[in-house]
């Protein structure tokens, strides 16, 4: 995946020149290999079911821009010199569970779940720690089901986590920062970009759910429970400039961990030519870990503004509701919405990154093999904001498309093309790591789909 070419280096113009090949990625550019191998198990003895997984995961992720440095003593490595960034995070997990049938009304599940990471880092850049990440955790659920149409859950989980990161000092800082005479409580504080951290973390999560069909044609769920989140690596750690946001993240090793209370309640209805789902829900945290835009301009060159991961007590309200009626028999109209609100309750504003709301009302028409359809989309604007956060403008925007399903030999062939932003709006996606550089979403732009069935040609 190629990076525009300002997002790394040193800013120059000559960079943003086009190099006469609309095809070629070329420096810079984001690498990302991911391997899995897991297996599955399972053991029945009568009401007893005993499965258990084991993996293993190895995720390498490197960024290549053309070695360049903001310190006049660093030299290119004599191996990889334009290797940027790579992380090597290795996963080794398990999991072990029972599930007991003990009658036609009750199921009990017993289990236990643990998972080793280990991350190694490369590059002449920094942006997060070697570190050792250990979680593990036990957990029983019981379900009770009288009959097809009523059914309750609740459950139990402990976790325990330990996180060992690595340390590390930049010395180039250490002298850029001497050359450019910043004091020397400056100069240790961000020579350090990564303290040594041994932090452990344990607390349980829990939830209560009830699935009810009052009648045939409605459905009703309603869950509440409690929540609990290690915090992670970056989130403890991180102390650079984050390329693919645009961004200097730092980390606080001192966060506590994630923690929180949730309900939420759905209601669907299907009658006749009527489908509709409605999804409202409230979360109160205590402890609420997010990226902060602090104000705070880093030292760091060409760094900008300080991102940095804290915790908060916050609330979060909102829903989703989806609305289709068959107006004719070919015809169908559907309307999807969402809204989402949020509060920072120590602050008494919104918090950072929060999503619009939104609004899709789509006409649909089907005969036979052939569909064609038509999308207007609202985007509300986005003046909600934390404090160093940039508002965002609302947008309304056309999509037209349309579908053909063809028989060929044994496969059913299908055919989709697809007009988005028909009108050509200049638009932001508020939630996007390049509003951040007023890079706007796609404009009148058209996609072809062709979906072929492989698994019916082999039969």
């Amino acid at each position: 995946m190629g990076f525009f070419p300002g997002a790394h280096g040193v800013p120059d113009a000559t960079r943003l020149e086009d190099d006469g090949n609309s095809r070629n990625i070329d420096l810079p550019y984001s690498r990302v290999n991911h391997l899995k191998v897991t297996t599955h198990q399972q053991y029945l003895w009568e009401k007893l079911l005993l499965s258990a997984d084991w993996g293993y995961q190895r995720n390498d992720r490197e960024e290549w821009s053309l070695f360049h440095t903001h310190y006049g003593t660093q030299r290119p490595p004599e191996k990889d010199p334009d290797k940027e960034l790579a992380f090597e995070l290795n996963t080794y997990s398990t999991a072990v569970k029972a599930r007991l049938l003990g009658s036609s009304t009750w199921e009990h599940i017993a289990g236990w779940e643990g998972q080793y990471q280990v991350n190694n880092i490369s590059g002449y850049s920094f942006l997060l720690p070697r570190y050792k990440r250990l979680t593990t955790g036990v957990l029983w659920l019981t379900t009770y089901r009288p009959h097809n149409r009523f059914a309750v859950s609740g459950g139990i989980r402990y976790d325990y986590g330990q996180l060992r990161i690595s340390p590390y000092k930049d010395v180039y800082l250490n002298a850029y920062l001497h050359e450019q005479g910043y004091t020397s409580q400056q100069i240790e504080d961000y020579q350090w970009r990564s303290y040594a951290v041994n932090r452990t973390f344990g607390d349980y999560s829990c939830s209560l759910g009830v699935v009810w069909n009052p009648t045939p044609t409605q459905l009703i769920k309603v869950n509440v429970g409690r929540s609990f989140r290690l915090p992670g690596a970056n989130e403890l750690a991180a102390n650079g400039v984050h390329h693919g946001t645009f961004r200097h993240e730092q980390g606080d090793a001192s966060l506590q961990s994630e923690q929180g209370w949730q309900m939420d309640v759905s209601y669907q209805l299907d009658y006749e030519r009527v489908r509709l789902s409605v999804s409202p829900f409230a979360s109160w945290f205590s402890n609420y870990l997010f990226l902060k835009p602090t104000g705070e301009w880093s030292i760091l060159p060409h760094a900008g503004q300080i991102y940095r991961y804290t915790g908060a007590e916050a609330v979060f309200a909102g829903a989703e509701a989806t609305v289709s009626v068959d107006v004719l028999r070919s015809l169908n109209y559907q309307f999807a919405g969402e809204y989402v609100y949020t509060y920072n309750v120590d602050e008494h504003i919104p918090l950072s990154f929060s999503p619009p709301a939104s609004m899709r009302h789509t006409l649909t028409w089907k005969r036979k093999a052939y569909q064609l359809y038509a999308e207007f989309q609202t985007i509300a604007a986005q003046n909600r904001v934390a404090r160093n956060e940039e508002r965002t403008p609302g947008a309304n925007l056309l999509h037209l498309g349309g579908m053909l399903n063809l028989s060929i030999g044994k496969a059913n062939v299908e055919l989709s093309l697809a007009v988005r932003n028909l009108f050509d709006v200049r638009y932001y996606n508020h939630l996007s790591f390049y509003r951040k550089i007023e890079v706007p979403e796609p404009g009148r732009n058209f996609q072809l789909f062709i979906k072929v069935p492989f698994n019916q040609l082999l039969k």
